[in-house]
């Protein structure tokens, strides 16, 4: 909406006067056309001898020549008209409709029409030809006229033929693509086969048409595209992101609206909400309404593209408007055929547009700022979680800081769903679920959620193992008192997660301790899919890693990257572009372990295979041994739910087997689906029975005496 229309009375006062303007062009326009037929007659008529039997006409007066009382006067504007109104019909002396053009043209702000032609930088005659175009809408009788004017009732529209006869100081070139009549869009051509350009019919864009009547709204071939953005949040922004905002909105100053102004502002980061309310904060100090344009909106065919590009550059000349180009989701260049079509857009519209990328963009024109935005910093989100919640539950703001990295907007919406009467642990487990839910990535294609149910005395190390997986919990529950309170985070830019490696022969524990970790730090647990994340296209591995990084960044969530041996190698000789290319999707990966805040978890059966590189920026190296004949006891007593009927079992002679802890789990499960279709409990035949099959799935060899057992006997023959 105009700014004009924010005061009642001064709207209604510019609605009057626009109605005025446009009676009084109108009535200009139909004297024209007038004048120029009587004169048109009287040509005719003294080109014809006279009839001797008549009496000889009266002296005759020679014609005014048309419209030379009625140039219509370009004044200034400062705001833009929104409401429309019905222009009255009259038909007045030529002094009189002066008069009135030049009182209705007085005043700020300016008639739609020579507002329009001010800010689009219309000729005299440019505006008249619009003029004539809005007319044939607003007045039937002008459709009349035209036909009159140009001697055929077929032709009852405007030509560019007609408003040069029509019009004072025609001037050719405001038939070219370049001149704003064409360049904008503000007059359609209906050229059909071989008809002459001159003799074509023209008439007013729709948008144009209620622009100049007082309607004032965004294009509706935009609209589709465009989404309104919010409104920027009542609350202050932290003043990390206030900062960002202000330099913003010092960046964009610059911009006058002229119709080749443009500025393009770069918002870089990887959280789409803060840099949301950023630009809206940013938008609303200039007075500025804020447009969304996702970047997938962008036609792929050029010519449409330009017209997208042309009709938004309009659109900035006629309202009040910024665009946010949503490239969050971009992929690094030249890996995704996007970044040309956002290069040619940025390059061919106009007025305030803030560029939203996740790393950066390459863009063909220059920029005004490139600023960094990020969630808010640990400090603040303890401080906004102190204000919500302090009263209720001291040590729940460092808590939830030190796991959680949330936008302003999620931290005030989950805090504020807190049941007002819940405080302690209850207020505790319901912000930590919250938490939770709020950054699970979506990773459907990329991960795989594991329920994590398995607890620390299922899990069977030896105790320098356990120390080190107790030592991993331990680190990820107290950064917030490292980093911030004791000020390790002001001397460290990266490292500042918690990763770790797991090796060890398959069966061994892996999976299990990462489903131990998930359980103690009450955290969801996803196994990245390396066969949906590797991809045999150049980039596209990259493209894979930041989306799973980027996903689990808030700190919800404990990344398990299985058999990480396939994907973090060795970096081999470069001999060809194969080889460089998996150097660099090493290198990526690399540094995006180190700059990853959260828990990350590799599992490795071949620890030798991992480039030594990569090995020196973990914090953590857990081995899993294969288990010796203590382990697997305390695994077999272990193997069988309270629930499970069970005869006595010889575990000594079970745990002489040799068998990992996966082997020994798949054994009971199997024994126990043996004693579910028998009737049975489980017996040690049975298990022996269900070991031998384990035995045979692995080709390994097997010793019938092994497996022997006589019922009874309770011990070995």
């Amino acid at each position: 909406m105009s700014a004009i229309t924010a005061d009642t009375d001064a709207a209604d006062d510019w609605l009057a006067r626009n109605d005025a303007y446009l009676g009084a062009a109108l009535a200009a326009l139909r004297y024209r056309f007038d004048s120029a037929a009587r004169a048109a007659q009287a040509r005719e008529a003294a080109s014809q001898p006279p009839s001797p039997a008549a009496p000889p006409a009266p002296e005759q007066q020679p014609p005014a020549r048309p419209g030379r009382f009625f140039r219509l006067p370009v004044v200034g504007a400062a705001a833009l008209p929104m409401l429309a109104a019905a222009a009255p019909a009259i038909d007045t002396p030529a002094d009189d409709i002066a008069q009135r053009l030049a009182a209705a043209s007085e005043g700020e702000p300016a008639p739609a029409l020579l507002q329009l032609a001010r800010r689009l930088g219309l000729s005299n005659f440019e505006r008249d030809v619009l003029l004539l175009c809005v007319a044939l809408e607003l007045d039937t009788s002008i459709a009349t006229r035209c036909a009159t004017a140009q001697g055929q009732l077929a032709r009852d529209f405007p030509t560019f033929a007609l408003a040069m006869n029509l019009f004072d100081e025609p001037a050719w070139e405001a038939l070219s693509p370049e001149r704003p009549l064409r360049f904008w869009r503000l007059v359609e051509i209906s050229q059909p086969g071989a008809r002459a350009l001159t003799a074509s019919a023209l008439r007013a864009d729709e948008r144009i048409v209620n622009y100049v009547k007082g309607l004032n709204y965004l294009d509706d071939r935009l609209a589709p595209l465009m989404q309104p953005m919010a409104a920027p949040p009542s609350a202050s922004l932290p003043p990390s992101q206030q900062a960002a905002a202000q330099a913003l909105l010092a960046a964009a100053v610059a911009y006058g609206g002229e119709p080749d102004a443009r500025t393009v502002l770069v918002l870089r980061g990887p959280d789409p909400d803060s840099k949301h309310e950023v630009a809206a904060t940013a938008a609303a100090e200039l007075g500025l309404r804020l447009y969304r344009l996702p970047l997938q909106a962008l036609p792929a065919d050029a010519a449409e593209l330009a017209t997208l590009a042309r009709l938004w550059q309009r659109e900035t000349l006629l309202l009040p408007l910024a665009l946010y180009l949503d490239a969050h989701q971009m992929a690094p260049a030249g890996a995704d055929s996007a970044a040309p079509r956002l290069a040619t857009f940025v390059a061919r519209s106009g007025g305030v547009v803030i560029v939203d990328t996740r790393d950066g963009a390459q863009l063909p024109v220059a920029t005004g700022a490139v600023i960094d935005v990020a969630r808010p910093t640990p400090g603040e989100q303890h401080g906004a979680w102190a204000s919500a919640v302090a009263a209720r539950a001291p040590g729940l703001p460092a808590l939830l800081s030190a796991q959680f990295d949330l936008s302003r907007t999620a931290l005030a919406a989950i805090a504020a769903a807190a049941p007002a009467q819940a405080d302690g642990a209850e207020l505790q487990q319901r912000l930590w679920n919250a938490c939770r839910e709020q950054t699970r990535p979506t990773l459907a294609r990329l991960a795989d959620r594991i329920d994590a149910r398995a607890t620390w005395d299922q899990l069977v190390l030896p105790a320098t193992e356990t120390a080190l997986l107790r030592q991993v919990v331990a680190q990820v529950k107290s950064r917030a008192q490292v980093y911030d309170e004791w000020g390790f985070r002001a001397r460290m830019n990266r490292g500042l997660g918690v990763s770790a490696l797991f090796a060890g022969a398959s069966g061994t524990g892996k999976t299990m301790a990462a489903e131990v970790l998930a359980n103690d730090l009450q955290l969801d647990l996803y196994r990245i899919d390396l066969s949906a994340v590797v991809s045999k296209y150049i980039g596209e591995t990259e493209k894979n890693l930041r989306a799973v990084f980027d996903a689990a960044e808030q700190g919800g969530a404990i990344l398990l990257f299985d058999e990480a041996d396939a994907l973090f190698g060795k970096r081999s000789e470069v001999k060809d572009a194969h080889d460089r290319y998996a150097n660099i999707e090493t290198d990526y990966l690399l540094q995006r372990m180190e700059a990853f805040g959260g828990l990350a978890i590799l599992s490795t059966n071949m620890k030798s295979a991992l480039d030594p590189a990569f090995l020196r920026r973990l914090r953590f190296i857990v081995n899993f041994p294969y288990p010796g004949p203590a382990e697997r006891r305390r695994i077999w007593e272990r193997a069988f739910p309270p629930a499970t009927p069970v005869e006595a079992l010889d575990h000594e002679r079970l745990a002489r087997l040799q068998l990992t802890g996966g082997n020994i789990h798949s054994t009971a499960l199997a024994a126990a689906f043996m004693a579910a279709h028998a009737g049975t409990p489980v017996t040690m035949r049975l298990l022996l029975d269900a070991s031998r099959v384990e035995f045979r799935k692995f080709d390994r060899p097997v010793n019938e005496a092994d497996f022997r057992w006589i019922e009874g006997a309770g011990v070995r023959p």
